[in-house]
């Protein structure tokens, strides 16, 4: 398999996700969340398990399609449990670490990856993929807590959360945060090509989550102000972090500011999800919750391809670090319009 051609499969799965998560976050609202897991746990398995098994690219591209359209709603369905868990005091914190957790997956997954693909190739990466999936979707789907959920009775509108102006101007203030996170990747690499040691790009972006991971048990102690004041604020900072990446300096001085660049990122998602709570809809937490991971997941995709054309017209990597504050900037500017329904 060329690199090319894993470009096009994981562009396939991102797009089904980007479709889907809503869709059956949506079904998980209205007919609760274990059958609508196992339901799209089984039809991601079977995408996985025909890309593993094909040859012919259209089939292959289809199947990562379905792959990520029925890839289980797992961060929506989870942050709609929170409040039920732990009761309103605990919420923030509750956010903050499940945030902080994820930190954790980035870490373990690539490792977890090429271990499958060294000892069973790149069929038995994807194989590995979808036996994880399938075994945490079904213990997830048979916990108490999961069982007993429901979704709140209110009317229904086809629009769901979309229909609340407050949550488009969220989703808004979102993409563009993802889109300068997710530049950063493409950024790094630049970088580490600029300093001849390609072997930097991981390790920079480990600095990257390991200071995500600090920064988010770090604010896990501290009650969060208001929810509109504190995305404000907490979005700034985060822009305000990445400046420093610009002035691109040796290897172990970048580690160093990485490591700053990512401890804001935690309290901003988690001030977002906090702001859900007081803008969505009745009747629409899992789904507005998983809009706002796809809000992410897209202006990541977006955020590392335009960062892609600017590093090709611009060699500098220097260039490749000025997105991401300027895309958070942007952020800041939509958040002042922002009006929770209690502040």
């Amino acid at each position: 398999m060329t690199i090319a051609v894993a470009g096009l499969l994981v562009g396939a799965y991102t797009a089904g996700v980007a479709v889907g998560q809503p869709m059956l976050a949506r079904a998980a609202d209205r007919w609760r969340q274990p059958p609508v897991m196992l339901a799209a746990v089984t039809t991601s398995t079977v995408g996985f398990a025909v890309t593993a098994a094909s040859t012919a690219l259209p089939v292959t591209l289809a199947s990562a399609a379905l792959a990520g359209l029925g890839a289980p709603p797992f961060e929506a369905c989870l942050r709609a449990l929170w409040r039920d868990i732990v009761g309103e005091q605990l919420l923030h914190t509750a956010y903050t670490l499940d945030v902080t957790v994820q930190e954790l997956i980035f870490v373990a997954g690539p490792l977890v990856t090429l271990t499958a693909v060294a000892g069973f190739g790149v069929r038995g990466g994807l194989v590995t993929t979808a036996l994880l999936q399938l075994a945490g979707t079904l213990w997830f789907a048979s916990t108490p807590a999961v069982r007993r959920w429901r979704g709140e009775v209110a009317p229904r509108h086809w629009a769901g959360p979309l229909r609340s102006g407050s949550m488009r101007l969220l989703l808004a203030t979102t993409a563009l945060v993802g889109a300068g996170v997710g530049s950063i990747a493409v950024a790094v690499t630049g970088y580490a090509e600029q300093v001849g040691a390609r072997s930097w790009s991981g390790w920079l972006l480990a600095a990257q989550a390991g200071g995500a991971l600090v920064g988010g048990l770090l604010y896990a102690r501290f009650r969060p102000v208001g929810a509109r004041r504190g995305l404000s604020g907490i979005t700034a900072l985060l822009g305000l972090a990445y400046l420093p990446l610009l002035l691109t300096p040796a290897p172990p001085t970048m580690l160093f500011l990485m490591a700053i660049a990512g401890l804001a990122l935690p309290a901003f998602l988690t001030a977002v999800f906090v702001f859900v709570d007081s803008v969505a809809p009745p009747g629409t937490a899992a789904e507005s919750f998983a809009w706002v991971a796809t809000a992410f997941l897209v202006g990541s995709a977006s955020g590392a391809a335009l960062n892609g054309v600017i590093l090709d017209a611009n060699r500098i990597a220097t260039a490749g670090f000025a997105l991401a504050p300027a895309s958070i900037a942007l952020a800041t500017g939509v958040t002042a319009a922002l009006r929770p329904r209690n502040e």
